[in-house]
């Protein structure tokens, strides 16, 4: 059974940062490509970042860029997302998700994305 937990979301204040963390399990042997996705009350779901299965192809949302990072190192599980100079427009539920099917390219449409978790809630404020 696919299991993705998040982690590290909380209150930051605007300008702050916070890393989140996604670990999945019940994919071994699989290889598969990681994104971030968020969600705002009353709001579309939103891509934030992804990465593909090599760590080498990395895509964001235009909203995010030149703020946040996407990560996985060698071992490929965790993947992280730092999110530095945050802004109150960032409050959400922040989603991973996982791509079993495109492994060397991280896709921006959430129907791509086979495995998602839980969620958890990040919110910037003073």
């Amino acid at each position: 059974q696919v299991q993705l937990v998040e982690s590290g979301g909380g209150l930051v204040q605007p300008g702050g940062s916070l890393r989140l963390s996604c670990v999945a399990s019940g994919l071994t042997g699989t290889t598969y490509s990681m994104a971030w996705f968020r969600q705002a009350p009353g709001k579309e779901r939103e891509f934030v970042a992804g990465i593909n299965w090599y760590g080498d192809n990395v895509k964001f949302g235009n909203s995010v860029k030149g703020r946040f990072a996407i990560s996985r190192d060698s071992s490929k599980n965790p993947v992280y997302l730092q999110m530095n100079s945050l802004k109150p427009e960032d409050t959400a539920t922040y989603y991973c998700a996982a791509d079993p099917t495109h492994e060397a390219v991280a896709m921006s449409q959430s129907y791509e994305y086979e495995y998602w978790g839980q969620g958890t809630q990040v919110t910037v404020s003073s």
